[in-house]
C-alpha cells in the first residue's frame, strides 16, 4: 500500500509540474493573434490551455482530422478556417471531440482541460464565451501549427 501511495505521489508531482515543450510562434505572431482580428469572410478559432495541470505532459490535437501540433501548460492555436463545420480532437489518454460550426467573422473559442487518467492526462474540450475565452487566451504563449 505504501509502494501505491508512493507511486500515485510521483505521478501527482509530474502531472502538475514540469513543462512540455512545444514548437511555438514568434513574439510577433502572438501578440497579433491577440488582437483578436477576424476577416469578415473566415473565422478563427482559439484553442488554449491555460492550466498548469499536467504540464508535463504535451497534448495532441487536430483540426478535421489533420494533427495540428501539441499543447502544453499555458499555451494555445490560432486556426483561421472557412466558415463552417469544423472537428476538434484532443489525443489524449481518451479521445476528446468537439464540433463547432464556424460564423464568417467571428471568434470561437476551445478550452482544453486537462483532467486527470488513469496512466497519462485525460482532457475535456469546451466551447467557451468570447470573454472567457480571451482571457484564457491572454494567459497563454501561441503555439506554432503544424499546417
Amino acid at each position: 500500500m505504501r509502494q501505491f501511495a508512493t507511486t500515485t505521489f510521483v505521478l501527482l508531482i509530474v502531472l502538475s509540474g514540469g513543462c512540455a515543450s512545444v514548437p511555438m510562434s514568434s513574439l510577433d505572431e502572438d501578440a497579433a493573434a491577440k488582437r483578436f482580428d477576424v476577416a469578415p469572410d473566415k473565422s478563427n478559432i482559439y484553442f488554449y490551455r491555460d492550466e498548469e495541470f499536467g504540464g508535463a505532459i504535451a497534448m495532441p490535437v487536430a483540426l478535421d482530422g489533420k494533427v495540428a501540433g501539441k499543447t502544453a501548460a499555458n499555451t494555445y492555436f490560432l486556426w483561421i478556417v472557412e466558415p463552417g463545420p469544423h472537428e476538434i480532437t484532443s489525443l489524449t489518454e481518451n479521445t476528446a471531440t468537439l464540433k463547432i460550426n464556424a460564423e464568417a467573422g467571428r471568434n470561437h473559442f476551445v478550452w482544453q482541460e486537462v483532467k486527470m487518467g488513469m496512466w497519462t492526462a485525460r482532457s475535456q474540450l469546451h466551447e467557451v464565451s468570447e470573454e472567457v475565452g480571451r482571457k484564457g487566451v491572454m494567459e497563454c504563449k501561441r503555439i506554432a501549427a503544424q499546417f
